[in-house]
C-alpha cells in the first residue's frame, strides 16, 4: 500500500440552499456515466447540433450560433469579453455587484478601456441611466450581469439591446444565476452575446457554459482573426487588428469548431455536453412557463416564510431575483455560526455574502431541481430551529406557515 492512501469519496448528502451550486437533477447525474465519444464521432457531432437547436429555445432566441464553452460560467463569460474587446477599446460596464466588478476585472486584463455606470449593491440601472452613459462615453460594447448573486437582484434589461444598435454598441449580458429559472428573452431584448451556466437554476453540474451569439457579434468577431492556407495569424488581413487574446476561450475557433467545418479547436467534454444537453431537455419538459412559476412560487415560500420569522429581506421587491433571496443577519445573531449549524445539523447549506455585505446577510437559494415546495419548507424550518436555539426570538412554526400558503398563492 503506498504511504499516502485515500478512500474513495463519499460526499455527505446535503441540500443546496445557497446562491449556487443547487444539487444536480438525478437524471442529468445519470446521463452522465453514458459512454466517453471522439470529438469528431457523427454521433457525438450529432448530439452537439441537438444541444444547439435545445439552447435555442433555452436563450429564446433564433441565434445560429448557440453552443457550449468548455469550462464553468466564468469561461463563457471570459470567452464573451475577449472575443468582443480589443486592447484599447471602450467598455461601459454595469457595476452593481460583485460580479459586475468581475466583468471589469476580465475588461482590465484585456486593456480595454473601461467606463462604468456605478450604483449602491441591491440598485439596478434605468434604461434612461444607460443612455445617459452610452451616451457620454461612446463605448465599442455595454456589458452587464442579469442576475446578480451577490446582491439577489435582476437588472432588467428589456429594452437594452435596442438602445445599444441605437448607438452602434455591441452588448453583453452574463445570465449564469438567471438561465432555466426566469426568461432570458435574448432575441426580445436584442442582446449581442449572453451566457450562462448549468449549475444554478439549469440544474446541472458546473463545468459547461451555454452561450449564444447575434449575427452581428459572430461578424465583429470573425473580423478579428484571418484565416491563410489554414493558420490564424495576429492580425486580420490589413494587419491593423489585434487577434483574439486567448486560444481556448477564442469564440471565432469555436464557432468553427460547433459548425459544420468542424475546424479542430478543442476536445469537446463529452460528459459535460451530455448534461447539458440532458439539462435543457428536462427544462423544456417542462414548459418554460411552468419552469419560471416554479421558481416565483419558491421565491414567494421563501421571502414569505423568512418575514413570518421576523427576518428582514434585503433589497427591493421589484428586483428580486426568483431563485436566490438576501435576508439580513439579525443583530447579536452570529451569521456564521447558523450556517455551520444548519450545515452540521440538517445538512443543509446556506450562503454567505460579499463586499460591503459579508458577514451583513445569508442568500438562501431555492433553484433547479430544488425549487421545489418540500425542499423550501425544510429549509425554513431548519433556519427556524437554528435561529431559536441561538437566541433568536421568533413566532415557531410562523415560517413554514407562511411559506406553505405562499408556495400556492398567484403571482
Amino acid at each position: 500500500m503506498p504511504d499516502t492512501f485515500f478512500s474513495q469519496i463519499n460526499p455527505p448528502q446535503r441540500l443546496l440552499m445557497g446562491p449556487g451550486p443547487a444539487n444536480v437533477h438525478p437524471r442529468i447525474l445519470r446521463t452522465m456515466a453514458a459512454d466517453v465519444l471522439g470529438q469528431f464521432d457523427p454521433e457525438m457531432t450529432d448530439y452537439m447540433n441537438q444541444t444547439m437547436a435545445l439552447y435555442r429555445q433555452v436563450f429564446m432566441t433564433r441565434n445560429r450560433q448557440t453552443l457550449l464553452v468548455n469550462g464553468t460560467a466564468r469561461a463563457g463569460i471570459e470567452a464573451a469579453l475577449v472575443s468582443l474587446v480589443e486592447p484599447g477599446s471602450k467598455i461601459l460596464i454595469l457595476n452593481a455587484g460583485r460580479f459586475g466588478l468581475l466583468l471589469s476585472e476580465i475588461a482590465a486584463r484585456i486593456g480595454a478601456d473601461i467606463r462604468t455606470i456605478d450604483l449602491e449593491w441591491g440598485e439596478v440601472a434605468t434604461p434612461d441611466m444607460i443612455e445617459k452613459a452610452l451616451i457620454e462615453h461612446r463605448p465599442q460594447i455595454f456589458a452587464c450581469v442579469h442576475g446578480d448573486t451577490s446582491t439577489t437582484m435582476v437588472q432588467p434589461l428589456d429594452g437594452i439591446g435596442e438602445l445599444c444598435r441605437k448607438y452602434s454598441v455591441l452588448s453583453y449580458a452574463d445570465a449564469t444565476a438567471t438561465l432555466g429559472g426566469m426568461a432570458v428573452s435574448t432575441d426580445a431584448w436584442g442582446i449581442d452575446i449572453v451566457t450562462g451556466g448549468l449549475q444554478k437554476c439549469m440544474g446541472g453540474p458546473p463545468g459547461s457554459a451555454p452561450v449564444t451569439i447575434s449575427d452581428r457579434a459572430a461578424d465583429h468577431i470573425f473580423s478579428r482573426r484571418h484565416v491563410e492556407q489554414g493558420l490564424r495569424t495576429d492580425t486580420t488581413a490589413d494587419g491593423t487588428r489585434p487577434r483574439i487574446a486567448s486560444n481556448y476561450l477564442d469564440l471565432a475557433m469555436i464557432m468553427d469548431y460547433w459548425s459544420e467545418k468542424r475546424l479542430n479547436h478543442h476536445t469537446e467534454s463529452t460528459t459535460m455536453l451530455y448534461a447539458a444537453r440532458e439539462a435543457a431537455r428536462i427544462m423544456l419538459e417542462e414548459g418554460l412557463p411552468e419552469r419560471f412559476s416554479r421558481h416565483r412560487a419558491a421565491s414567494r415560500a421563501v421571502c414569505a416564510g423568512l418575514r413570518a420569522l421576523g427576518l428582514r429581506l434585503f433589497g427591493q421587491d421589484a428586483h428580486r431575483m426568483p431563485n436566490v433571496t438576501g435576508v439580513w443577519i439579525p443583530e447579536g445573531i452570529s451569521g456564521d455560526a447558523v450556517r455551520q449549524r444548519m450545515r452540521e445539523d440538517f445538512e443543509i447549506e446556506i450562503g454567505t455574502a460579499f463586499g460591503p455585505l459579508a458577514g451583513r446577510i445569508w442568500r438562501i437559494g431555492a433553484m433547479g431541481f430544488n425549487a421545489q415546495k418540500a425542499k423550501v419548507l425544510q429549509t425554513i424550518g431548519a433556519l427556524e430551529t437554528v435561529l431559536a436555539a441561538e437566541g433568536f426570538t421568533l413566532p415557531r412554526g410562523a415560517g413554514v406557515d407562511a411559506a406553505l400558503t405562499a408556495w400556492s398563492a398567484q403571482a
